[in-house]
């Protein structure tokens, strides 16, 4: 298809529906965040939190709970939910690929299969660190996926690039599992590879937030090459964009967004897949509205989530992974019946 360099494209855009889901989900992050750190084994009142977020005074342990335990967690929870949602909601507008995500395609599992190595080999690696060697895995099971999807006749389709990615998923996550047992590692990575944010802490905030920060800004750099790829890479060529760029710069920044979520969380999946898929049909398919609104939705589901976790199942802690794939396993099946009609 040609298309003269000046075209003007239209793309489908509902930028009411946008505000509302920011201005909304936005409220619902807030109310969360308050939640998240008012409830636990002991609960404290929204004046306690106040007065220990804005007046703290380091001998009162009430106020030592909420600044050194339940705020960095509740933070940690928002920053990787968006940060899974933006990596999924530019995975899936850069392949055209309504089940791409970072779970679904071997990313989490490679950035845990390369940390479950460094906890056994090194477990003394800083923070800093680990989120280096999450990147490198998280590029290695990338790489695998697309080279094993595209082995089969006919190249990569939606199902097939899904299915490589659930077989090096489960493969890489068998190897973890060797080696946390193998090396005595299994108590200590158990929970983590289940999914939670229970030992979040301030260092590893300081540490992952210029990473985060840096591939949000990044995305929305990114949203309006995205859109035009979405369109089609013939219309995004004969637009004028740079493909191979885009898609480099694309998947860079989903590297270190997945990267540094799972180095903290674990391999949480389904995030990435389910939401940016409910804000594209809610928004229209403008990247420009889809990546702060997947965050924040994302966001809005990991912190619930983990408050979820914590009460379903009292005093006792349930993986927020587990509450996740309640939600995601049904949906990705809808969408892979739903793609395997449309072949």
């Amino acid at each position: 298809m040609q298309v003269n360099q000046h075209t003007t494209i239209h793309v489908k855009v509902r930028p009411a529906c946008a505000l509302i889901i920011l201005l909304i989900g936005t409220l619902l992050l807030v109310v969360g965040l308050i939640v998240s750190i008012a409830i636990d084994t002991t609960a404290i009142k929204l004046h306690t939190i106040w007065e220990a977020i804005f007046h703290y005074k380091s001998g009162i342990l009430q106020y030592q709970i909420v600044r050194n335990l339940r705020l960095p967690r509740a933070l940690a929870s928002a920053l990787v939910g968006a940060c899974f949602a933006i990596a999924g909601a530019i995975m899936q507008g850069m392949t055209r690929n309504p089940l791409a995500s970072p779970g679904l395609l071997g990313v989490n599992a490679g950035a845990a299969f390369a940390l479950a190595i460094c906890l056994a080999f090194y477990p003394s690696l800083s923070f800093q660190y680990l989120i280096i060697f999450s990147f490198v895995g998280a590029t290695f099971s990338s790489g695998l996926v697309y080279g094993i999807g595209s082995i089969a006749k006919g190249g990569l389709t939606p199902v097939r690039l899904a299915l490589a990615g659930v077989a090096v998923s489960s493969l890489l996550t068998a190897f973890s599992s060797e080696i946390s047992i193998y090396y005595h590692i299994a108590q200590d990575i158990a929970f983590w590879h289940a999914g939670g944010v229970v030992g979040a802490n301030w260092s590893q905030i300081k540490i992952m937030l210029p990473w985060v920060t840096g591939g949000m800004i990044g995305a929305f750099i990114l949203s309006r090459s995205i859109t035009v790829m979405s369109l089609g890479e013939d219309i995004a060529t004969g637009l004028g964009q740079r493909i191979m760029l885009v898609k480099l710069a694309g998947s860079i920044i989903v590297l270190v967004l997945a990267g540094t979520a799972v180095s903290v969380v674990g391999p949480v999946g389904f995030v990435g897949l389910v939401i940016p898929h409910i804000v594209r049909i809610l928004v229209g398919v403008n990247y420009r509205w889809i990546i702060p609104c997947s965050a924040v939705c994302g966001s809005l589901l990991m912190v619930w989530a983990d408050i979820g976790s914590r009460v379903i199942n009292y005093p006792f802690e349930t993986p927020v992974g587990a509450l996740i794939a309640i939600i995601g396993v049904p949906f990705f099946l809808y969408l892979a019946r739903k793609e395997r009609r449309e072949l």
